[in-house]
């Protein structure tokens, strides 16, 4: 316990899946978690169940004022900004052919445009006060190749790269702030399903027989995440860790 004790956290995405999971753990490890999203009453509901350590901020991460006033109102309320979790996604599906230029675009405004003004912002904040951790949510998208899901995909190597950038900037000016990516595999969350449910025959099987009985949990997710977020990792930077049981190496 308490291996992220008395840390100010943002997660974006927070009111579901790895996000909601990832603000519960880092609240049980002693963390400060304030909770981001555009669904407001589900994002309310999760820092509710967190209790006092937790609180909820609607936010679009698309929107550049939106994250100015998040990361101003963090301060304001807590004085320190210690890891932002870039988490927030959304599923746009589509082949070369088949996607729209508002597909590609829709796709990267939430997790490459997101991902570049949290961590633009966050830095800021974090270098009056020592440090921080930015971990970053990828995919295993960005690793393999999924013709059916270019937007997403293409979205999700952004992030990769972005992140490595990102941590030898840091790390060449001494600013004492580590930025890593996450990529998860077939993770049981709201958006796997809305993937099963609404096209399954866009979904290749092997992604299928990843998770039998939801045994990917987001909470696993969330551990690999504590474990960034936390000191432990103080010398992980740039680094990609992969959680999909082998899936992307088969």
């Amino acid at each position: 316990m308490g291996r992220v004790e008395g840390k100010v956290c943002i997660i974006t995405g927070a009111s579901s899946g790895i996000g909601a999971a990832t603000a519960r753990l880092l609240a049980e490890e002693g963390a400060t978690v304030v909770l981001a999203d555009v669904q407001e009453q589900k994002g309310a509901e999760v820092a509710g169940e967190i209790g006092e350590s937790a609180c909820f901020l609607r936010h679009d991460v698309s929107q550049e004022e939106d994250w100015r006033h998040l990361v101003q109102e963090t301060m304001r309320r807590f004085g320190r900004l210690d890891i932002l979790v870039n988490n927030a996604g959304i599923l746009v599906s589509g082949t070369i052919e088949s996607s729209s230029v508002d597909d590609f675009h829709r796709a990267n405004a939430v997790m490459v445009d997101g991902v570049f003004l949290g961590c633009k912002y966050a830095i800021e904040e974090m270098k009056k006060s020592g440090g921080g951790s930015i971990v970053n949510l990828s995919s295993i998208a960005a690793q393999i190749a999924q013709p059916h899901f270019l937007p997403y995909s293409a979205a999700k190597g952004a992030v990769r790269t972005m992140t490595k950038s990102i941590a030898v900037h840091c790390q060449i000016h001494k600013y004492n702030i580590r930025c890593n990516s996450v990529h998860p595999g077939a993770i049981q969350t709201p958006m796997f399903e809305e993937v099963k449910k609404a096209s399954k025959e866009l979904l290749p099987p092997e992604l299928l027989k990843a998770s039998p009985g939801g045994r990917a949990d987001p909470s696993e997710v969330a551990s690999t995440i504590l474990f960034l977020a936390s000191d432990e990792s103080r010398f992980v930077n740039g680094a990609e860790l992969i959680v999909d049981n082998a899936l992307s190496v088969q």
